[in-house]
């Protein structure tokens, strides 16, 4: 049986800052990693950054760990550029997985490249002159020179067949899998997690994202304080790093005097967030472009009730397991929450819908897929 060497381009993931793009490709390289399958032969190529985080996922891959923490964009291009296309000719690679989107110019091999979504190129005010400048031209120039597309929902397979004009047979869908939740958490991890936070025993809506434009900290915000006025009791929970819409965020809370409605946590261990998602009265996720939007399915899967955007892949996603609301109203979110909290049978149907939603999403069909793909690509 022959082998297929296949390179995986990981130089642009910088745990931490990528958002959802993060957990969907480590989850699904440990999918991988787990197939065992024998005619494929998978190195990463990473930053050191990732390096350092990702130390037990890189112990089950043969890798290396290029001359860049990946922080510096313009670094981690010419690391493409030469270190990996040098790798890839060193190691002679049939195959070279771009996941982050773009792909160099030099590619000594055949490529498979990952699509998550189109928002650059869509949303593109929410990007700097530079930044649209960059993805006007690398994105459909990645695109054109990809031996196969990988993308996480039809959603963007639409996107990219109509934007870009690309040959549905040339793109495969790959979604994420859903992952097994932990053990349902005790009455003292519960506890744990809520005296952690401040939330006492008040009931909480979550949201967490990076305050990145599209992800609509500050139409939430303005929601909530609709929805304070008449449960005084409520909070809103708001998980993850700091971006661009930061310091709005912050003037929105004070502006609306909901500072003491609302809870502030940065990044969290996962395994908080799990006892979140199983605490809270409801996600509330109301992005304005996603890819797929990975919360929706941990909620789902951990038994949240959850209320999303009627936007881009989330009704994919979300099915009829869910709320679905304009993203950019914030009456009929204020209207949607105050269901959750004044419907308890609402919020069961939910939690019953969502489970039966999050098992049409599993690793390891979505690990042969992909394993699939690299087996005809290096053809």
């Amino acid at each position: 049986m022959s082998t297929t060497r296949v390179g995986i381009n990981l130089l642009w993931l910088v745990p931490g800052v990528v958002g959802g793009s993060e957990e969907y490709t480590t989850r699904l390289l440990a999918a991988m990693a787990d197939e065992h399958a024998d005619d494929l032969e998978l190195t990463l190529f990473v930053n050191s950054t990732f390096a350092t985080v990702y130390a037990e996922l890189l112990d089950r891959f043969d890798h290396e760990v290029g001359p860049v923490t990946g922080r510096r964009k313009p670094l981690r291009v010419a690391s493409e550029t030469s270190w990996l296309a040098w790798q890839s000719r060193r190691r002679r690679t049939d195959l070279m997985h771009h996941m982050g989107g773009i792909m160099p110019p030099w590619r000594p091999s055949a490529t498979v490249l990952t699509i998550h979504d189109l928002q650059p190129l869509s949303m593109p005010g929410y990007f700097s002159p530079s930044k649209r400048a960059f993805s006007a031209f690398v994105i459909p120039r990645s695109v054109r020179a990809a031996g196969h597309i990988v993308t996480l929902t039809e959603f963007t397979k639409f996107d990219l067949v109509n934007r870009l004009d690309v040959a549905p047979d040339h793109i495969t869908v790959v979604p994420p899998g859903f992952d097994l939740p932990p053990a349902e958490g005790h009455e003292g991890a519960s506890r744990r997690v809520r005296d952690a936070y401040g939330l006492g025993d008040r009931p909480f809506f979550l949201h967490p994202a990076i305050t990145y434009p599209h992800k609509n900290h500050l139409m939430l915000l303005r929601a909530f304080a609709r929805v304070v006025r008449s449960h005084p009791e409520a909070l809103l929970v708001l998980t993850g790093g700091e971006a661009q819409m930061e310091a709005d965020v912050r003037a929105t809370i004070d502006t609306l005097d909901i500072g003491r409605s609302v809870r502030r946590t940065g990044r969290i261990p996962a395994s908080d967030i799990d006892e979140l998602y199983r605490a809270a009265s409801a996600l509330t996720f109301p992005s304005l472009h996603e890819g797929f939007g990975l919360p929706v399915l941990e909620a789902m899967s951990r038994g949240c009730p959850v209320i999303a955007a009627d936007a881009t892949a989330l009704p994919e996603v979300v099915d009829r397991a869910g709320l679905l609301v304009p993203a950019s109203d914030p009456d009929r979110w204020s209207e949607a929450m105050a269901r959750i909290l004044d419907e308890p049978e609402l919020g069961a149907s939910l939690v019953e819908a969502g489970h039966r939603r999050a098992l049409h999403y599993d690793w390891t069909v979505t690990a042969r897929v992909l394993a699939d793909v690299y087996r005809r690509g290096s053809v």
